[in-house]
């Protein structure tokens, strides 16, 4: 009898990308959908990414509500939390993001602790350490955190700060803390399921319609999505991800060499992006209108280092290429006309 798996949130780019994963490698999947209205297009996202539908199993579940979850985990070997808070505009009141992300992050873990699951794959993000305070050439690592109260962080790096502290905090307390494992992905990119293009993507897909008179020299640390979904699925059972966080992203690169790259691969998607690159000092300038600079600010021409060590050793190789994974975003936005 295969092994199931809950997967949180199966209707985003990377619990979508996770959930065709393990159907391709035959485990049994219960993903969780906010609206049962998404059944249909998970299924279809399934079907188009080449995996069987037979062993797939929707739920619905509600961060904020504790209907379902003890159900939804009872019988699964290994829970993955992928799920995020669905606001869709920036929200007023930063609790909007922060309450849901918390709360159902407990309910996540506590239902996966209660139904006896062995591990607890959480999906938090780099910006948990990625703006801790460091000296320049600082590498980051898995010991970094970024100060929550810092008055420059936005709503959601908060609520991914708060709601990881409370899963440690969680399993520590149970007695547990080898049951849960973090995942730290950085701007994740690579082929669309749906033509929902996700957060990161978004960058993407800003320069390559010429929403942006000229390419900021923003820097991001872009990773490919299937390398995100292979290391939750090594997660599950591997002893060095116990009970640890565990960077996936890449050293930055800027939106300016990511244009580079799409020209030089696909040009006949190329027409629209800009061909300019914005300087530094006007990128700070612009960043306090457009909303994705103002929230990225501080990576406006700064150059990180991530510690992805752990990462590859849980993948057993090296990340994927970050220009094939921007190649195929880009292919993937053209092909599906969002752009």
């Amino acid at each position: 009898m295969a092994d199931k798996v809950l997967v949180t949130g199966i209707s985003g780019f990377i619990g979508g990308h996770l959930a065709a994963e393990l159907l391709r490698r035959g485990y049994e999947v219960r993903g969780s959908v906010r609206s049962r209205s998404r059944i249909g297009e998970v299924h279809a996202a399934m079907t188009a990414a080449g995996a069987e539908t037979a062993d797939l199993e929707i739920c619905q579940l509600d961060l904020m509500s504790d209907r379902g979850w003890a159900e939804a985990a009872q019988g699964c070997r290994y829970v993955a939390h992928v799920a995020s808070p669905f606001v869709l505009e920036k929200p007023k009141d930063p609790d909007e993001l922060i309450r849901p992300a918390v709360e159902g992050t407990a309910r996540a873990v506590t239902a996966a602790l209660d139904a006896g699951a062995e591990r607890v794959v959480m999906t938090s993000a780099l910006a948990t350490m990625q703006f801790a305070r460091a000296p320049k050439g600082h590498l980051c690592t898995d010991a970094d955190w970024t100060d929550p109260d810092d008055p420059r962080l936005n709503a959601y790096t908060v609520s991914k700060i708060r709601a990881e502290r409370a899963a440690l905090e969680l399993a520590q307390q149970r007695g547990a803390p080898d049951r849960l494992a973090v995942i730290n992905p950085g701007a994740v990119i690579g082929p669309l399921l749906t033509d929902d293009p996700g957060t990161s993507v978004t960058a993407i897909q800003q320069i390559m319609s010429g929403a942006l008179p000229m390419i900021p020299d923003l820097r991001l640390p872009w990773v490919d999505v299937r390398d995100v979904a292979d290391v939750h699925i090594a997660a599950m059972s591997s002893t060095s991800a116990a009970g640890r966080r565990t960077i996936i992203a890449t050293d930055p690169m800027s939106l300016i060499e990511v244009a580079a790259v799409i020209r030089e691969r696909l040009p006949r998607a190329s027409r629209k992006l800009p061909k300019r690159a914005m300087p530094t000092w006007f990128t700070w300038l612009a960043s306090a209108f457009e909303p994705q600079l103002r929230d990225n600010r501080w990576l406006i021409g700064q150059k990180q280092r991530f510690d992805h060590t752990p990462a590859e050793t849980l993948l057993g190789r090296p990340l994927r290429p970050i220009p094939d994974a921007i190649e195929e975003t880009g292919r993937s936005l053209a092909d599906r006309q969002l752009i």
